[in-house]
């Protein structure tokens, strides 16, 4: 298996594998800001975090997928969560997404860190050649922040996926490739130390 079960840490955050048990305490972490009425992107409720469980375990199984609870280092709560996903192990290529964060922690430092995290371990521990971003058209928000880890737009897939009430969303695609991390790094770490990550 490529992605394999890891803790990562950084000064005030830490990934460790998601887990079933963290079910309870991933809804309350979206439950600050109500983030599951963001109508383009996908947070569980406690209505539906069975079945985002379930699908991360599943892709995690066949090996396409690693699912992290993010939580903060100070306090051991739960804050949110990400993974890589879309893993081609072939091409040595893998996805960051399925992120999101409770709302008292948008804006800060924990994006950042969280990223520095996986784009350290993607391209110095997997070897990966790239790293991708993907994220909905109408999701503003998540454009600006990739963009400003240091990704580039490669382009956008018209009518890519069928959201659940039926409609069509645009993705806008988004990478990093390994030539280019040096330049990433010392940027994020820059941003990090100078307070300049929110």
């Amino acid at each position: 298996m490529w992605l394999k079960e890891i803790e990562l840490e950084s000064k005030t955050v830490k990934l460790i594998p998601l887990k079933r048990e963290h079910a309870d305490d991933l809804v309350a972490a979206a439950s600050d800001g109500r983030l599951w009425e963001l109508w383009y992107t996908s947070v569980p409720n406690a209505e539906t975090v069975e079945a985002y469980l379930a699908f991360a375990f599943q892709e995690q199984e066949r090996g396409a997928s690693l699912a992290f609870t993010v939580l903060d280092k100070s306090t051991n709560k739960v804050i949110g969560s990400t993974r890589f996903c879309n893993a081609d192990v072939k091409n040595q290529r893998v996805e960051i997404g399925h992120t999101w964060y409770a709302k008292s922690y948008q804006r800060s430092a924990v994006n950042t860190e969280c990223k520095q995290l996986l784009l350290t371990h993607a391209f110095e521990v997997l070897n990966a050649i790239a790293v991708e971003f993907r994220t909905h058209w109408h999701n503003q928000a998540s454009r600006t922040a990739i963009a400003r880890l240091g990704a580039k737009q490669d382009g956008v897939l018209r009518n890519h996926k069928k959201m659940a009430d039926g409609v069509y969303r645009d993705t806008v695609v988004f990478s990093i490739i390994n030539t280019e991390w040096p330049v990433v790094k010392m940027s994020l770490s820059n941003k990090l130390s100078s307070g300049r990550s929110r």
